[in-house]
């Protein structure tokens, strides 16, 4: 029987094994391409918003460095350099027109008449009743003036019947001495005499104390008397403050009373205006309250001339957002100013001086001049850019920060552009 014998081979051999097999070599290929994409991702790629739109429909603008002034436009409304106003003293009803609006009037030309039936009833009870007082002040001074003249003769009689007693006293007083007469008839001369000077001297002190107190008297019922008439004028005054006159020479304005009309007290009437010069009244924004002085200048164009003005009064009270300031002319103001005409003003806030600025544009409204969008130095694009803005004028802003002059910037209005990071032109 034959038998086959089959070797097998060495199974204990150690096979060297790649390390750089095709597989291997794939995979870290395939993640390295994973990794620089993911870091392409992070990274490198442009995240950016962007928007393609049209160059024509947008206004474009060139960053400048040139002169610039802050000012405001403001409103100014021509008036008289003096106007005064006329007011109703006293209510009534309008009884006679003596001019029209617009007429020239000389200081104390009447202009309208009032009446007032109750002032009128008032004036002339208080009338009578000061005439019967100052009738009675009257009767009591002459009842006084007449009884000093009583207490006059009173007295002069006194000293004649004091001189009479004195004289026959001393006669009887010598004859009784020569024993021509009684002891009884001395004696009777002698009481006489002495009842006569006592008289006379009481009768002194009577008409001292009259006299003072008469005098008295009389000063007080002067004093009432003057007040009296006093008060008649006035009542005078009173019913003659219903005829309205011209206060000061001018032209009669804002005069649109009519005959039968009642009136307030205190209710205007008209104006007269002054016509030596004008000046401008102007309503300002209350932002600007801070800001505005005594002083201040603003300017306007009139006639191809420029004409400066200057602040002169600041109104406080503030009405609908805004305050009122009266300005005057610094030299002559144009010929032609027509009371009421309006007229705008630049109202300077700073001097002249250098400055990067660009023009004003609808973009402020949307971005709070904080950014604005800059051309690329090919000018098929353009990118936010942060910005700080400061003064302003109506034709321009002052750039403080985030432009340099000859940039390019988009200046109109950026609705259309949804805040976008990028605009490509097309």
């Amino acid at each position: 029987m034959n038998v086959i014998v089959i070797k097998l081979p060495d199974m204990d051999r150690i096979l060297e094994k790649k390390k750089w097999t095709p597989k291997k070599i794939a995979s870290i290929g395939i993640s390295m391409l994973f990794l620089v994409f993911v870091f392409y991702l992070i990274f490198l790629r442009d995240t950016s918003s962007r928007l393609y739109t049209d160059k024509d429909r947008m206004t474009i603008a060139v960053v400048e460095n040139g002169r610039f002034q802050e000012f405001i436009p403001v409103d100014g409304i021509v008036q008289p350099l003096v106007t005064i106003y006329l007011d109703a003293v006293f209510g009534g009803r309008v009884e006679e027109i003596y001019v029209r609006d617009g007429a020239i009037m000389e200081e104390g030309e009447k202009i309208l008449r009032l009446s007032n039936l109750s002032m009128e009833m008032q004036y002339i009870q208080q009338e009578n009743h000061a005439l019967e007082v100052l009738n009675q002040y009257q009767n009591t001074q002459l009842a006084l003036e007449q009884n000093k003249f009583a207490l006059e003769r009173q007295l002069t009689e006194i000293d004649y019947q004091l001189e009479t007693a004195a004289i026959d006293f001393e006669r009887k007083k010598e004859l009784y001495r020569e024993g021509v007469i009684s002891k009884e008839e001395y004696e009777n001369a002698e009481r006489d005499y002495r009842f006569s000077l006592r008289r006379h001297d009481i009768a002194n002190r009577t008409m001292k104390h009259d006299s003072l107190y008469t005098a008295t008297q009389l000063a007080s019922i002067k004093t009432s008397i003057e007040r009296m008439q006093q008060n008649i004028s006035m009542l005078n005054r009173n019913l003659d403050n219903l005829t309205i006159r011209a206060p000061i020479a001018g032209q009669l304005s804002s005069f649109t009373v009519e005959r039968g009309e009642t009136k307030a007290s205190g209710e205007n009437l008209g104006q007269i205006d002054v016509l030596d010069g004008f000046k401008l009244r102007a309503r300002i924004d209350e932002r600007y309250v801070n800001r505005t002085f005594p002083g201040q200048r603003a300017e306007f164009e009139y006639g191809g001339q420029t004409y400066k003005l200057e602040v002169s009064k600041i109104y406080s009270n503030i009405t609908a957002g805004a305050f009122e300031v009266d300005m005057h002319f610094v030299d002559e103001g144009p010929e032609g100013l027509r009371r009421g005409q309006t007229i705008q003003l630049r109202l300077q806030f700073s001097g002249v001086a250098e400055a990067i600025i660009i023009p004003r544009g609808g973009f402020y409204q949307a971005t709070g001049g904080n950014w604005i969008y800059v051309l690329d130095a090919s000018g098929t694009q353009a990118s936010k850019r942060p910005i700080r803005i400061g003064r302003q004028n109506i034709h321009h802003y002052e750039v403080l920060e985030g432009l340099q002059p000859g940039e390019r910037v988009i200046v109109s209005s950026y609705d259309a552009f949804g805040g976008k990071d990028r605009l490509i032109f097309r």
